[in-house]
C-alpha cells in the first residue's frame, strides 16, 4: 500500500483512539426505596396530666320564685352555711328573686377552669438575630497606651473615658516621688443590696367545704341501710321522685347511711318534713325526711349506722322515711348504692 493510500486508515485509526480516550462510563443509578412518612401518632408529645374528676356543677345559681338557700344548696350538693358564706348572707333564710348566687368560694371559678393548676408567668425572649449581623461588642478603653478611647462626642461615657489621660513615663526617682505625692481617691464602698423578699405563692382555693368533711374517696364509702321496712315507692327520674320511700312505724329509728357530717337539721323544706341531710364527702350527701324527732345537730359528725332521728309522717300522708342518696347535687337511685336486703 502506498503511502498516500495509508493515509486515511491512520487518520480513521487516530480518531478511534482519541474518542476512546473522551469516552465516559455513566454514573451507576441506585434505586432507593423512599422513606415512609411519621404519622402523627409516631410523634413523641409531652406528657399530659390525668385529667381531674369532672365536676358539671355550675358555678352560679339565679335565685327563683319558691327557692330556699337550704334547697338550693341541697340541690347542689353544698352546706347552706358555707353558700351563706360565700355570697354575704347574713340571715340564711332571706334571699331575694334574681340574686345570682356563687356556688363555690371566692376564687374557685378561676381555678377550675385552668385544672387547678397555678401557672408561672412566660419568659421573655429576645429576638432572633440572623447569623452574621450580630452587633460587635465595643472594644475595651485603652489603659496602657498614650491616647484613651473616645466617643464622637469627646465626653465621658460609663462605658468610655477621655479624661483624664493616662501617660507612660519612663523610670526615674523623679517619676517614683511624683506618684507617691498624687492621693489616692478612697474607694467607694457599694451600698448593700436589698433583701430579696420570696413573694408568697398563692394558695389554690379550696373545693366547697372540702376543710369540713371527710376526703374519703367516692369508691370507699361503705352504705347501709337507713331504716328498716318495705320500700313503697322507688326512684324515678321520669316522675321526678329523687329518692325512695321506706314504710315503717312512728318512731322507729332512722340511722346514718354512711359517716359524714350533718349539714342541715330542721323543716325548711318544703315537702320534706323535719328533714336530715348528711353530707359525706364532696360529692356524695344523703337526705332522710318526714321524720317525727330529729336527734343530731348540725356540724356534728356522726357515724354510719347511728341513730339521726325516728320515723314519722311530717309534711307526708303516711309514716314513712324519704331517702335520698345526691351525687354532686344530682339524685340517683339509692338501690344501686345500698347492699342488697337479704
Amino acid at each position: 500500500m502506498t503511502p498516500r493510500a495509508r493515509a486515511p486508515a491512520v487518520a480513521f485509526v487516530a480518531m478511534l483512539l482519541f474518542g476512546g480516550c473522551m469516552t465516559r462510563p455513566a454514573a451507576p443509578v441506585i434505586e432507593r426505596t423512599p422513606l415512609p412518612p411519621i404519622s402523627a401518632a409516631q410523634t413523641p408529645g409531652p406528657t399530659m396530666p390525668a385529667p381531674a374528676r369532672n365536676d358539671l356543677r355550675p358555678q352560679t345559681y339565679t335565685v327563683k320564685s319558691g327557692d330556699t338557700l337550704a334547697k338550693i344548696a341541697l340541690d347542689n350538693g353544698l352546706d347552706y352555711r358555707e353558700l351563706a358564706s360565700w355570697n354575704g348572707i347574713d340571715n340564711p333564710n332571706v334571699i331575694r328573686v334574681g340574686q345570682v348566687l356563687m356556688l363555690g368560694p371566692p376564687g374557685a371559678g378561676a381555678a377550675a377552669a385552668s385544672g387547678g393548676v397555678v401557672t408561672a408567668p412566660l419568659a421573655t425572649t429576645a429576638p432572633i438575630v440572623p447569623a452574621g449581623s450580630e452587633p460587635k461588642p465595643s472594644p475595651p478603653p485603652s489603659v496602657a497606651t498614650g491616647t484613651a478611647s473616645t466617643t464622637p462626642s469627646g465626653r465621658n461615657t460609663p462605658s468610655f473615658k477621655t479624661e483624664p489621660k493616662m501617660i507612660k513615663l519612663p523610670y526615674s526617682e523623679q517619676a517614683v516621688a511624683q506618684l507617691q505625692a498624687i492621693p489616692v481617691a478612697p474607694t467607694v464602698a457599694s451600698p448593700p443590696a436589698p433583701p430579696v423578699i420570696a413573694a408568697a405563692t398563692p394558695s389554690l382555693p379550696a373545693r366547697p367545704d372540702s376543710a369540713h368533711v371527710p376526703e374519703i374517696d367516692d369508691d370507699k364509702i361503705q352504705w347501709v341501710w337507713p331504716a328498716a321496712g318495705k320500700v313503697v315507692a322507688g326512684f324515678s327520674e321520669t316522675s321526678n321522685f329523687k329518692g325512695i320511700d321506706i314504710a315503717g312505724k312512728s318512731g322507729q329509728p332512722v340511722v346514718a347511711s354512711a359517716a359524714g357530717r350533718v349539714v342541715y337539721a330542721g323543716n325548711g323544706l318544703r315537702g320534706y318534713g323535719k328533714l336530715v341531710i348528711i353530707k359525706h364527702n364532696n360529692t356524695y350527701l344523703t337526705a332522710y325526711a318526714h321524720n317525727r324527732e330529729i336527734l343530731v345537730k348540725e356540724k356534728q359528725e356522726v357515724a354510719k349506722g347511728q341513730k339521726i332521728s325516728e320515723m314519722g309522717d311530717t309534711d307526708a300522708d303516711q309514716v314513712k322515711l324519704h331517702f335520698e342518696i345526691r351525687r354532686l347535687g344530682k339524685p340517683v337511685d339509692p338501690t344501686k348504692y345500698l347492699p342488697p336486703v337479704s
